[in-house]
C-alpha cells in the first residue's frame, strides 16, 4: 500500500488535539454530543463501533445551500460531483465508475422509507436541499439493516424539526449565472398531531451552454400519535425536474471554449442541436406505522410507492421510461429491562424488506429533441427482498455487534421472450466491536461483507442491449477506526483505515458512437486513511471582539487499485489506479464568529489527480478549490428571525472540471465547472 504523509493540517490537529482535552474542561460550557439514530436506537457517536458521519443543520447551513454538493464534500470518503446544474453523481469510497450519472452502489433512506428503488437507481437530485434538515452517512458495506449495498448508506431526514419559536421559514437565494432558489416550509402542532408543508423552486441557467435547469418541488411530512406510544406518519414528495446536458468536451475544445456544450461531427450532430437533457416527474411517499407495545418491545411498519415518468434526448436516441415501484419494510426490536441497572444491556432487532419495480423503456431516434421512430423497447421487472437481524450489547466499556442480512435479488425482461434473471441469495454479515477507552476515547473494528447487483440501469444500458452476463459486487471489508472527543466537545478527531478487496467490480465502457454498457472487471482493492477533525480554538462567548472560532479538517487517502483485469480487447488494468478517483482529498475550514450574530465562513479543498480512463493515459490534474461566504443574523425584537448572506465559490478563479465522463470515447472526458461565482440569499422565520 502506498501510504503517505499526513498533511500539515491533520498533523497539527491530531498533535493540538491532546492540550485542547485539559486546556477546555473545566472552565467551559458543555457542547451538545452528537447522536447516531440509523440504528433505530438513539446512541453517542462516540460509542457506535462502525464508521458514521453526521451532517447537522449547522453543518449544511455554513454552505451555499441551492445543493447538498458542498456539505457531502466536507465527509472524509464522499465524493459528490455536478458535471452541470441538476445532474449529480454520489460516491462513497469509490463508486462513480458504475455512475455515468446518479448513483449507484448506495443505499438511500428517508426514514423508513428507501428512496433507492428495486433497480438499484436513486434519483438524489429530485430533493430540494432546504427538505433535508439532517443526514448521517454510513460508510462501507452495511447490508446488515439495509440490504444489497457495497458502498454505504446515507439516511436523510426529511421530517423537519418540531416547532418551537417558529412555525414559518422562508429561505431566497439569487446567484450567478441565473441562479434562483426559493423555498418555503410551514408547520403547526395541534396537540398530537403534527404537519409540516414544504415548497422549493429552483431554476439556473447554468455555467455552460445547454445547461438550463428547473426544478418543483412539494413535499408533507406528518405524525399522529394516537395514543401513547402508538404513532401513524406519513411523508410524500412530488418533484417536477428538468436539466439539459451540455456533454463532455476533449482537453482542447475546454481550453478553447470552456462554455461550450459538445460540438457536432460528421457522425452525430451536438448536445445543442439534439436539445440533450434529463425530464423526470416523480411521486414518491410512504406511511411509516410505530408500536411500542412495551418498554422493552417496538414494532415498525412502513409501506411506501413511487411513480418516474423519465425522459433523456440523448445524442443518439430519445429515451422515454415510465417505473413504478411498490414495498414494505418492517422490523421488531427487543431491548432488556430500561428499570433494571445492569452491566449488560442488549437490543435484538428482526426485520424484512421488499421492493418491486417495473420499468417500461422505448428507446426512440432523437430529431433535434423530439421522438422519431422507436428503436428498441423492453419491459423489465426487478425484485429484491431481504431479512435482516442486528444484536448490539453493552458490556461495561465493550460494545459488541453482529448483524446480517439475506439477500435475495432477480429481474426479467420481455425481450426474445419473456426472461428470468435470479441471482444465488447472498448472506452479508457484519462484525462490530468498540472499546471506551476512556470516556473520550473509543477504538473500533469491523468486518463486513459487501454485496451489490447490476442495476437495471446497467443491465439494460444506453446501447439498449440486456446484458445477461453482467454479474454483482462482492467483497470483504476490514476496518480500525479510532474516535477521541474533549469532555465538553471543544475537540474531536475520528480516524478509519480500511481494506475492501472487491470482486467482479461493474465498470463502465463506450463504444465508438459514445453508447454506454457495463462489464466486469477481475476485482479492486480499495485501501484507504480517512480523517476528520474539529476543534473550537475559541469557543463560542457572549463577549469580545470574537465570539468563537472554529477549525476543522477533513483528509481522504484512497490507495485504490484494479486487481487481475483484463479487458475484452486484451489490455491488461491490473494495478492501475481505479478510474474517478482522487488519491488525496484535503478539505480546511474555519469559522469565525462576532458580534452581532455576524459569522464568516471560508473553505479550501485540494483534490489530487483523476484518473479518466481505466488504462491511467489520461488524468484530470489536481486543484485548489477556496470559497467564504458571511452570514449576519438581523438584532430583532419580534418572533420573526431574518439572517441574510453572501458568499462566493472558486475565489481562485480554477480551471476545473467537477464531474469527468469516465472513459470517454475521443477523448470527451472533461465538464468544465464555472469559474469564480457569486451567491446571496435572505432566511425569514416567523
Amino acid at each position: 500500500m502506498r501510504m503517505s504523509v499526513l498533511p500539515v493540517g491533520i498533523l497539527l490537529t491530531i498533535l493540538s488535539f491532546s492540550s485542547g482535552l485539559k486546556a477546555q474542561q473545566d472552565t467551559l460550557q458543555q457542547l451538545p454530543e452528537v447522536v447516531v439514530q440509523s440504528y433505530y436506537s438513539k446512541a453517542s457517536l462516540q460509542r457506535v463501533p462502525t464508521a458514521v458521519s453526521i451532517l447537522s443543520p449547522a453543518d449544511m447551513q455554513l454552505q451555499q445551500g441551492v445543493s447538498l454538493l458542498p456539505a457531502m464534500n466536507t465527509v472524509p470518503g464522499i465524493r459528490m460531483e455536478e458535471r452541470s446544474p441538476g445532474s449529480y453523481r454520489l460516491s462513497i469510497r469509490g463508486s462513480l465508475l458504475r455512475s455515468p450519472f446518479g448513483i449507484r452502489n448506495i443505499k438511500i433512506y428517508a426514514d423508513d422509507i428507501p428512496l433507492t428503488d428495486a433497480g438499484g437507481n436513486t434519483y438524489f437530485n429530485l430533493i430540494d436541499a432546504d427538505a433535508v434538515s439532517r443526514a448521517e452517512i454510513l460508510k462501507g458495506p452495511d447490508g446488515s439493516l439495509f440490504g444489497a449495498n457495497s458502498g454505504g448508506v446515507v439516511r436523510l431526514d426529511l421530517f423537519l424539526p418540531p416547532a418551537d419559536t417558529h412555525h414559518l421559514q422562508v429561505n431566497l437565494q439569487g446567484g450567478s449565472y441565473g441562479l434562483f432558489h426559493g423555498s418555503a416550509a410551514w408547520q403547526q402542532q395541534w396537540k398530537n398531531y403534527r404537519v409540516q408543508v414544504f415548497q422549493g423552486y429552483q431554476r439556473a441557467d447554468g455555467y455552460r451552454q445547454n445547461t438550463a435547469m428547473k426544478r418543483s418541488y412539494t413535499q408533507t411530512a406528518q405524525r399522529w400519535e394516537y395514543k401513547p406510544g402508538y404513532a401513524l406518519k406519513l411523508l410524500a414528495f412530488y418533484s417536477d425536474l428538468s436539466y439539459r446536458t451540455p456533454g463532455g468536451l476533449t482537453l482542447a475544445q475546454s481550453e478553447a471554449n470552456p462554455r461550450a456544450a459538445r460540438p457536432g461531427t460528421p457522425a452525430t450532430p451536438g448536445a445543442v442541436a439534439q436539445k440533450a437533457g434529463i425530464y423526470n416527474r416523480t411521486f414518491q411517499g410512504g406511511l411509516v406505522h410505530e408500536a411500542q407495545f412495551t418498554p422493552r418491545l417496538q414494532h415498525v411498519l412502513s409501506v411506501f410507492g413511487a411513480d418516474t415518468h423519465f425522459e433523456n434526448p440523448f445524442i443518439t436516441n430519445y429515451e422515454a421510461r415510465d417505473e413504478n415501484t411498490a414495498g414494505f419494510r418492517t422490523y421488531l426490536q427487543w431491548t432488556n429491562d430500561p428499570q433494571r441497572t445492569s452491566l449488560f444491556q442488549w437490543k435484538w432487532l428482526n426485520g424484512a424488506e421488499w421492493q418491486q419495480t417495473t420499468t417500461d423503456v422505448i428507446n426512440y431516434g432523437n430529431k433535434q429533441g423530439k421522438r422519431d421512430t422507436v428503436m428498441a423497447a423492453d419491459k423489465l421487472k426487478a425484485s429484491q427482498y431481504f431479512f435482516f437481524t442486528r444484536f448490539q450489547a453493552n458490556v461495561q466499556a465493550f460494545t459488541f455487534e453482529a448483524a446480517a442480512s439475506l439477500n435475495y435479488y432477480g429481474y426479467s425482461y420481455n425481450s426474445n421472450g419473456h426472461t428470468k434473471i435470479n441471482f444465488t441469495p447472498q448472506l452479508m454479515p457484519r462484525f462490530s466491536l468498540s472499546y471506551l477507552f476512556t470516556p473520550q476515547v473509543t477504538g473500533r473494528v469491523t468486518v463486513s461483507r459487501g454485496y451489490s447487483p447490476p442495476a437495471t440501469a446497467e443491465v439494460r444500458a444506453s446501447d439498449n442491449v440486456i446484458n445477461t452476463a453482467l454479474q454483482p459486487e462482492t467483497g470483504w471489508n476490514y476496518e480500525a477506526g479510532v474516535r477521541a472527543a474533549s469532555r465538553h466537545h471543544t475537540a474531536t478527531i475520528d480516524a478509519a483505515f480500511f481494506y475492501y478487496k472487491m470482486q467482479n467490480a461493474i465498470v463502465l465502457r463506450q463504444h465508438d458512437s459514445g453508447e454506454e454498457f457495463f462489464t466486469n472487471a477481475g476485482g479492486v482493492q480499495q485501501k484507504g486513511i480517512e480523517v476528520q477533525g474539529m476543534w473550537w480554538l475559541m469557543k463560542p462567548r457572549t463577549g469580545g471582539v470574537l465570539r468563537g472560532i472554529r477549525w476543522q479538517e477533513g483528509y481522504t487517502l484512497s490507495d485504490f487499485q484494479f486487481n487481475h483485469y483484463v479487458s475484452a480487447d486484451g489490455k491488461d488494468y491490473s494495478r492501475n489506479a481505479l478510474t474517478g478517483v482522487p488519491q488525496h482529498v484535503l478539505v480546511s475550514s474555519l469559522l469565525w464568529q462576532f458580534p452581532a450574530a455576524v459569522s464568516l465562513y471560508a473553505q479550501h479543498t485540494f483534490t489530487s489527480s483523476i484518473p479518466l480512463n481505466d488504462a491511467n493515459s489520461v488524468f484530470a490534474g489536481g486543484y485548489h478549490l477556496l470559497q467564504a461566504n458571511v452570514s449576519w443574523k438581523l438584532p430583532l425584537r419580534s418572533r420573526c428571525g431574518i439572517s441574510v448572506r453572501a458568499g462566493a465559490d472558486n475565489l481562485l478563479n480554477v480551471n476545473y472540471s467537477l464531474g469527468n465522463d469516465l472513459n470517454a470515447f475521443g477523448g470527451r472526458y472533461y465538464n468544465p465547472a464555472p469559474g469564480r461565482n457569486y451567491f446571496g440569499g435572505i432566511s425569514m422565520q416567523l
